[in-house]
C-alpha cells in the first residue's frame, strides 16, 4: 500500500538522534516521492508497481516548489535526509514486497524479502517513530537553554 506512515516512524527516530543534522520534513518528502511512483503504476494497472528511481526522488527545485523559497535547509542537509528516506523507504518496501529488488543491477533477486513478518516490521517502526517523538522534544528543550548546546 503506497504512503504507508509507518515508513516516517525510523525518519523520526532519527532526527531525535541528530535533530541539527537530518530533515524529517526532507525525509518524509522522499518517502511521499517515491511511492508516487507506484501510486502511478497503479493507477494505470501496471506492473511491476515497485521500481527503483532515487534520482527522481530527490530533486532541489521541488522542495522550493513545495515549501517556498524561503525554507532554509541546507543542501547537504537535504541531500543527506532524502537519501536516507529514499533507500530505507527501499529497505522497507524489500521486507514485504516481492517485486523490489533492493540490490539491483548487481542482484536480481531480494534478499530481504519475509526475513521478519509484516505485523513486527510495521510494530518496529511504530516504536521507532514513538521513541523520536518522545526524545525530540526533550532534545529541542535541553539545546535551547544556555550552556547546555
Amino acid at each position: 500500500m503506497p504512503f504507508t506512515s509507518f515508513h516516517f516512524g525510523p525518519g523520526a527516530a532519527l532526527k531525535a538522534v541528530v535533530p541539527a543534522h537530518f530533515s524529517f520534513m526532507v525525509f518524509c518528502y522522499s518517502q511521499v516521492v517515491t511511492d508516487l511512483e507506484t501510486a502511478s503504476y497503479l493507477f494505470r494497472g501496471e506492473c511491476p508497481v515497485h521500481i527503483l528511481r532515487a534520482w527522481r526522488s530527490w530533486f532541489p527545485a521541488s522542495l522550493t516548489r513545495l515549501f517556498g523559497p524561503t525554507a532554509s535547509i541546507p543542501w547537504r542537509l537535504a541531500f543527506v535526509s532524502a537519501f536516507v528516506g529514499t533507500y530505507s523507504h527501499v529497505f522497507l518496501d524489500s521486507i514485504m514486497h516481492q517485486d523490489i529488488l533492493p540490490l539491483s543491477p548487481v542482484a536480481t533477486t531480494n534478499p530481504m524479502l519475509h526475513n521478519i513478518s509484516l505485523p513486527l516490521l510495521h510494530l518496529l517502526c511504530l516504536v521507532l517513530g514513538l521513541a523520536g517523538v518522545l526524545i525530540l522534544p526533550f532534545r529541542v528543550i535541553r539545546n535551547d537553554r544556555p550552556g547546555l548546546k
